[in-house]
């Protein structure tokens, strides 16, 4: 059972790293082949097959319903009901939308935003819309979160926003059952609002109910990850487990009392412990990730109920399967990979093993194992470990299992029929809450209490399982100490650092705004960081950090604030709180004034590793636009050349030109102002004359950068040009040749959006 389901397994694991799925007569051969294996009795390559021809046939299935062209970018009228728990921050609401109108040729569900909206928004509520849709899309980074293929896995067919004319109407309430579910959601969300008004983790019980992370705070966030339990502010298999558990216990113990013996007291209380599943599910929305938890358990309850002597690898292996037919885009899921390997780093440790130790000890074992075990996925996924993951685990799982969940959904349940008695038993939960979160606040700020790691290659995984399995078995065990060799890979990963005078420049996909960072052999300079969004949402956050995180870099040399638009200066407190920054410059006040600070002026230079910095523009006079006072560098490295331009507009193109003349000339200019039409003029082009330009601008933007003239004009001149919304970041390198490497291309995928054309 074993060799079938992670035969299975790899199958399905295989098509989801294809760029383009196979033909039709490719998935005939296939078919052909596992009949002859059927035959022939081959069960374990079988299982191969089938999984290869499963993930084939339900991804066939999921790109059948396509954003139609026809419905793209312009004015659509939909109808249907707001799926998910609003997010309403800063005039702005987003929620999940499914759509019953128009039923054919469209996607099922969609996500929307509704700028300004002109009432609160509720879940379960049905609407007429007139909105603006665009097929699923997604910015790609080295490090950053591949928010396309999330949206691929959990079946989002569109993303778009309300529009307020004509005015969206508000339609008579059906009775669904997925509405029925939303609505009680948001029903339980305002009755938490009105019972504990000041709760100081009101949204971490919202969570832990209701499924709901939005009101979660980036600082309670950061804490959860560098202490290593933010799994447990997730509604997931572990919660539906204890629910589960605590159901079951209590109902074979009532039925035994009871003496009622036609029906076993394991039968019923499995069934009831199975209900009880399904509705905490449903109070989660019945998000994949509880839907894969609930398909887990019903395995191991029937094994239950039935009284089958399976053992736990076997039920586990059954859950997998299992699992993969419903929903075999779960691999795609950093959740799927985290679960499962935990209920099997468990099961290994426990099962089979003689004796028992005390309940502490074995708690103890148990996240041991499970940190030990998981430390080489959190790696792979995240490139960070939380080293006080086993102490802060130890105090939070029994906090967050035994006392808060049960008491907080208790509360719930009161919330409708006692409320005095619910808003209590909540102040309680939240005191509760508080003292843990105080301990995690201590635990988080520990020297050490994190690190971040390289991406490790494929044999270095490999590696450390082995290393694992031989950690994790009993003490005595032959060759037991090569763990610790086997280990070493994963942390010593080599980077790929340019050579002395060499440079590696990379322009990030921030959307409609810029970043850039230039890597030489020993420092390191960022041109830029991108849009805030919100208090809890930025490019910096998003983007940049991961990215210098995932090129091994612990600081940054030089970061360039070009000038003072949020597009390109937003994600500075974000890149400041996560790592240190020896020296600032901008055209700007606020970066260019103070301690370590300084303002671009034009005839500035220094050399880091033999490449040459020079800014070239504002000079001291400055222009009368800030867009044209943005800073201009160029590098040059060897025979290649970078200038980089913020948003300098046609006055200080022309300047430019005056000033430097043939010294613009540069191998790769990148496109001022995202090729708006005040800029890139034809005599500034013509100076520089670069072999390339990259142009960051927003996927299908409302300014619809870059502007026809301008691309004319690139076209006038010969110049090719790529953009970060069709090809992702952008990264070059090279000394005698240009090597140009787009992070779309690296990461292709089937289900990827391949153009985006902004007309």
């Amino acid at each position: 059972m074993i060799a079938y389901s992670l035969a299975f397994l790899l199958g399905i694991v295989a098509v989801q790293q294809l760029s383009a799925l196979p033909a039709t007569w490719e998935l005939l051969l296939l078919a052909m082949g596992a009949v002859l294996l059927l035959y022939k009795r081959h069960y374990v390559m079988l299982f191969l097959i089938l999984g290869l021809l499963w993930a084939c046939l339900i991804g066939i299935w999921r790109l059948a319903e396509p954003l139609p062209v026809a419905y793209q970018n312009v004015d659509v009228n939909i109808q249907g009901f707001i799926s998910s728990l609003p997010q309403h921050q800063q005039g702005r609401s987003s929620f999940d939308f499914t759509v019953t109108y128009p039923a054919k040729d469209f996607p099922k569900k969609i996500h929307l935003n509704w700028y300004t909206p002109k009432q609160i928004l509720r879940a379960g509520e049905n609407w007429k819309f007139t909105v603006k849709l665009q097929p699923p899309y997604g910015r790609l980074n080295p490090g950053s979160f591949d928010f396309e293929s999330w949206m691929f896995a959990n079946q989002i067919g569109a993303t778009g926003y309300v529009r307020n004319k004509p005015m969206p109407q508000q339609l008579d309430d059906t009775l669904g059952v997925f509405e029925y579910f939303s609505r009680w959601r948001q029903s339980i969300a305002i009755r938490l609002d009105e019972a504990l008004p000041e709760g100081m983790q009101l949204s971490v019980i919202k969570a832990l109910t209701i499924g709901t992370q939005d009101t979660i705070s980036k600082n309670q966030w950061n804490v959860f990850r560098e202490t290593g339990t933010t799994h447990l502010i997730v509604i997931s298999g572990s919660h539906i487990s204890l629910i589960a558990g605590l159901v079951y216990v209590w109902v074979k113990r009532g039925w035994a009392w009871l003496g009622i013996l036609s029906i076993s007291p394991q039968r019923v209380a499995a069934f009831f412990a199975w209900l009880a599943a399904l509705f905490y599910s449903g109070l989660a929305g019945y998000s994949i990730p509880t839907l894969r938890a609930i398909i887990m358990l019903s395995v191991a309850l029937a094994a239950i109920a039935w009284q089958r002597n399976t053992s736990a690898l076997q039920i586990l292996c059954l859950a997998l399967i299992a699992v993969l037919l419903f929903d075999p885009l779960a691999v795609l899921s950093v959740g799927f990979w985290l679960s499962f390997v935990a209920v099997a780093l468990l099961i290994y440790v426990s099962v089979g093993r003689l004796g028992r130790g005390s309940f502490w000890r074995e708690s103890i074992s148990a996240q041991l194992a499970t940190f030990i075990g998981l430390s080489p996925l959190l790696i792979v996924f995240f490139q960070q470990v939380s080293l006080i993951a086993p102490i802060a685990n130890w105090v939070a799982v029994p906090v967050i299992g035994v006392l808060v969940t049960p008491l907080a959904l208790l509360s719930v349940g009161l919330l409708f029929v006692a409320q005095p008695l619910a808003s209590g038993l909540l102040k309680l939960t939240d005191y509760i809450l508080q003292g843990l979160w105080w301990v995690l606040v201590k635990l988080s700020v520990l020297p050490l209490a994190s690190i971040y790691c390289l991406p490790p290659p494929w044999y270095a995984l490999l590696f450390a399982g082995i290393a694992v399995l031989l950690l994790l078995t009993p003490q005595g065990f032959p060759m037991r100490y090569l763990s610790t060799f086997l280990f070493l890979p994963l942390f010593f990963v080599d980077t790929v650092k340019p050579v002395l005078g060499n440079v590696r420049v990379t322009l990030l996909d921030v959307g409609q705004g810029l970043s850039v960072v230039v890597q030489t052999a020993e420092h390191a300079l960022v041109f830029d960081t991108g849009a805030k969004f919100s208090e809890e949402r930025d490019m910096g956050d998003a983007v940049l950090v991961p990215f210098l995180h995932r090129q091994g870099l612990t600081h940054v040399d030089t970061l360039i604030v070009s000038h003072a638009d949020n597009d390109h200066s937003g994600g500075v407190a974000s890149l400041q709180a996560e790592m240190s920054v020896d020296s600032m410059m901008s055209s700007a006040a606020t970066w260019a004034e103070g301690v370590g600070k300084q303002y671009c002026r034009a005839g500035q230079n220094w050399q880091w590793d033999q490449v040459e910095f020079t800014i070239l523009s504002p000079p001291e006079s400055a222009f009368a636009s800030e867009n044209d006072n943005s800073c201009v560098l160029k590098v040059q490295a060897g025979k290649q050349s970078y200038l980089l331009t913020g948003d300098i507009e046609e006055p200080a193109e022309d300047w430019l030109v005056q000033h430097y003349a043939k010294q613009l000339q540069s191998t790769v200019l990148i496109a001022p102002h995202h090729g708006s039409k005040t800029s890139s003029s034809y005599y500034f082009l013509q100076q520089v004359n670069p072999q390339l330009v990259l142009i960051s601008v927003g996927y299908l933007n409302r300014f619809h950068f870059p502007h026809k003239p301008v691309l004319a004009r690139y076209q006038q001149l010969n110049l090719p040009w790529l953009t970060t919304a069709e090809q992702g970041a952008i990264s070059i390198y090279g000394d005698k040749e240009m090597l140009v490497e787009t992070e779309r291309d690296k990461q292709r995928r089937y289900w990827m959006t391949t153009s985006a054309s902004n007309d």
